[in-house]
């Protein structure tokens, strides 16, 4: 005889691990995966262009992206006639990002098989990541302006963040600030409201540039100068 309450944990239980086997599942396929891929810049694509990165046809992709859309994983909105598909948030994003860690790990095979322009700077869905943004967030810590654990950003890390014209929400629904594992550095960029937040504020100030449909960021001979001189970094 089963006890109600081990019968509902081992219900719940199944349930659990048989969602996380689905998301698993609708991840698995490599055309899905380069969809999911192409959509970690942050933006929103149409299925025809999602079909194209793919190397698809339309109702190939079109089933593709009913899987993930399922499972959670994509959200589509409408405009006029076009629908677009975009990431369904930034947690999603950063288990990717994740998952990217792992399948790239193979000791020396890393320096060879990871595109330079993607290892000195990127997007991680809507915040910097690469070596810059690794170098930018030691900063951050050994400066003080983010908490040892990387959960918040402190009273002097607002104050110099504002100095820069970096707009933190305080009534942010995601995670105010957090250490996202950079999965070419193997160590911690900025996520969260925070990072998102700088690289809007780098944007504006012209210090970065990006290139539509790419997680490529360019750095700007203004920006070099400004990260040098405000974090020590070099671009």
């Amino acid at each position: 005889m089963s006890l109600p309450g081990l019968q509902h944990s081992h219900e719940s239980g199944t349930a659990l691990e048989e969602a996380l086997a689905g998301i698993a599942s609708a991840m698995s396929d490599p055309s899905r995966a380069r969809m999911l891929c192409a959509l970690m810049d942050g933006r929103a694509w149409t299925a025809t262009e999602l079909s194209s990165v793919a190397d698809i046809s339309a109702s190939t992709a079109s089933a593709h992206l009913n899987r993930l859309l399922s499972h959670g994983l994509l959200v589509c909105v409408s405009q006029g006639r076009h629908r677009y598909y975009r990431l369904a948030g930034s947690d999603v994003a950063g288990l990717l990002e994740n998952m990217m860690g792992v399948s790239m790990r193979g000791g020396r095979a890393l320096a060879t098989r990871t595109p330079v322009e993607l290892r000195r700077a990127r997007t991680c869905y809507d915040h910097l990541a690469g070596e810059i943004a690794v170098d930018i967030y030691e900063f951050m810590q050994r400066e003080g302006w983010v908490t040892d654990e990387g959960s918040a950003v402190t009273e002097l890390g607002k104050r110099k963040l504002e100095a820069l014209g970096v707009t933190l929400d305080p009534r942010t629904r995601r995670k105010p600030c957090c250490a996202c594992l950079d999965w070419s550095e193997r160590r911690f960029h900025l996520g969260g409201d925070a990072g998102a937040s700088l690289l809007i504020a780098f944007e504006h100030k012209g210090w970065l540039r990006r290139t539509p449909g790419y997680r490529e960021v360019t750095v700007t001979d203004e920006g070099k100068s400004a990260l040098f001189r405000v974090f020590g970094v070099g671009a």
